[in-house]
């Protein structure tokens, strides 16, 4: 039946089917830390300085994700390819090598973060009135890498059968059961800050068992069987070549945030770090629904690229940059026209608040054309193209956002760490419709010589 999907059902229509499951799933997905941050924000007597050492967890928050989609976000297209193929049985290899690289990862980063949590806070821009808060959440968090790990990681190769609506409920139920434990553990327990990490990793723990449960079953097409559970290099490679560039687009973000705050920490002081905190969180609502777009169009172009059926493929992608771009431009019209609206999910202090509705639009503006760059993200991940979705995700945010951000402060203050962003985003996702428009059909014709 699935196969039948995604080789025979109109694009358009697989297109809804598989992308809104996955839509809600990013929407549902990304609450784990919005609800935080809301909740946390409204602590009496400590909100703002507890909202700012959180947030000055989120680069070490993202680097954990980023190792997750390493291999979820590189292994899930291979193994679509390989089923588009027919090659179940290394699609399965492929499935199991990356549950043992999962928790292999999830052991290294734990342990590392445990034993440098309080310098790396320190250098990510915590102050000795936040770094408490930061401290105590990031402890608790801790605990529940192995679980970060194996849900994120794994939820794509769900997705990457057909099976959207699967995935999105895998992250259904981790996210209901945060928001109702949220306020339990931070309000009613009085937990504060360590509450809101405990209610996310127990979230996350039910979300990872759902999803090695259901892997393990007759109802998935691939399954996780222990004779693939041992490593095998090549196959670990060859996801990682592909799931470098996701994997770079988080790490990066997580470089970011540390030149971000401790920028912000040296020009502005708490309150623009407290306020970056927000804008950040508003920016994935942003984010949410082109990845998850992408996330239901990913799976549509691999089989089909890999079962060569090219008209699918092309009409697949030609989607992808049509409603990535539409989606980006609505967006974040709303945002830029109700910056105190989305301000005041998060908190109630005037200070705050001040910098973020004069930030906030400015911010995000060039978000505007990203779509352009996700919509070539999409495709080249989607087709297997390593390289280029790789240097993709370096040029915006290594080559343009970091150095911008570390140089622009000294020229106009504070205001240039805001600009960093939106000047990045244009360059970037201009120069990424130039790379597709003129690799695009070569891609095709390799593929074509390497059969023949």
């Amino acid at each position: 039946m699935e196969k039948e999907r995604l080789e025979a059902w109109p694009v358009p229509k697989l297109v809804i089917t598989l992308a809104l499951p996955a839509i809600l799933a990013q929407i549902i997905n990304v609450l784990y830390n919005i609800i935080d941050r809301v909740y946390i924000g409204r602590i009496e007597g400590i909100g703002e300085k507890a909202l700012t050492g959180v947030g000055v967890t989120f680069p070490i928050l993202i680097l954990v994700s980023a190792f997750a989609y390493l291999i979820g976000s590189g292994g899930a297209p291979l193994a679509a390819i390989e089923m588009g193929k027919g090659n179940k049985k290394k699609a399965e290899a492929m499935l199991g090598n990356a549950f043992t690289a999962l928790l292999v990862i999830s052991v290294v980063l734990t342990v590392v973060f445990q034993v440098l949590k309080r310098p790396i806070l320190l250098a990510f821009g915590a102050s000795e009135a936040t770094l408490g808060h930061g401290l105590d959440y990031l402890s608790v968090y801790l605990l529940g890498t192995g679980f970060v790990q194996l849900s994120l990681g794994l939820n794509p190769f769900i997705n990457c059968q057909g099976k959207s609506k699967t995935a999105m409920f895998t992250v259904l139920i981790g996210a209901l059961l945060n928001i109702v434990l949220d306020p339990l553990f931070i309000f009613g327990f009085k937990m504060g800050v360590k509450g809101a990490a405990l209610a996310t990793i127990i979230s996350q723990a039910v979300s990872a068992l759902f999803v090695v449960i259901y892997l393990s079953s007759r109802k998935s097409n691939i399954r996780l069987r222990l004779e693939n559970l041992r490593p095998k290099m090549p196959l670990l490679l060859g996801m990682m070549a592909l799931g470098v560039s996701p994997f770079i687009m988080q790490f990066t973000e997580s470089l970011i945030n540390v030149v971000f705050n401790s920028g912000l920490q040296k020009y502005g002081g708490d309150y623009h770090v407290g306020a970056m905190t927000i804008i950040q969180s508003v920016m994935q609502m942003i984010f949410i629904v082109s990845a998850g777009l992408t996330q239901g169009i990913q799976p549509i172009i691999s089989y089909n690229f890999g079962a060569r059926k090219d008209d699918r493929v092309r009409q697949a992608y030609r989607i992808a940059f049509i409603s990535i771009t539409v989606v980006m431009v609505v967006l974040t019209g709303v945002v830029m026209l109700f910056p105190s609206f989305f301000g005041r999910l998060f908190t109630d202090s005037e200070s705050i608040l001040q910098i973020v509705r004069k930030m906030l639009p400015l911010f995000v503006s060039g978000m505007m054309v990203f779509g352009i760059q996700q919509g070539a993200q999409c495709a080249f991940v989607g087709l297997g193209e390593a390289k280029l979705s790789f240097f993709l995700a370096c040029l915006r945010k290594v080559i343009l956002i970091i150095p911008l951000a570390l140089v622009l402060p000294k020229f106009v203050g504070v205001l240039g760490i805001y600009l960093a962003e939106p000047i990045s985003d244009v360059i970037s996702a201009t120069t990424a419709g130039i790379l597709f428009k003129r690799n695009i059909n070569k891609i095709f014709k390799r593929r074509d010589e390497t059969s023949l």
